[in-house]
């Protein structure tokens, strides 16, 4: 079974586009070093739930939008060396120093799937 990085994050709108260039750089990269898939998403039908949904998990507001991103491996193993790389790769470091969104609000966790189909 596959092992799985789980990324939930708001970004301002103003930031959008600027994030999406770092997040295309960051999916060539996860996806040289090993990551079987990379995914990024931008909310289109995430209600504000009366306790929890995503939009409340990240603390949006209203100028800011929902990503919901993955990454995915073979095996743990696997994860935990392409991350090593990723992070020593000179070009993630642009998106790191430049952070298009507030990292206080980022929920990220990394996931062993148990149904594949």
């Amino acid at each position: 079974m596959s092992y799985v990085d789980g990324f939930l994050l708001s970004v301002p709108k103003a930031n959008l586009e600027t994030y999406k260039k770092h997040a295309r750089v960051s999916a060539d990269v996860w996806l040289e070093h090993g990551a079987t898939g990379y995914v990024e998403c931008l909310a289109d039908d995430v209600p504000y739930g009366e306790l929890t949904s995503f939009p409340r998990a990240v603390q949006a507001k209203d100028d800011e939008i929902v990503v919901f991103a993955w990454a995915t491996y073979p095996d743990k193993a696997r994860r935990d060396e392409v991350m090593k790389k990723v992070f020593e790769d000179p070009r993630m470091k642009p998106a790191m120093e430049n952070m298009q969104f507030d990292g206080k609000r980022f929920i990220y966790g990394g996931f062993e799937a148990f149904i594949e189909r």
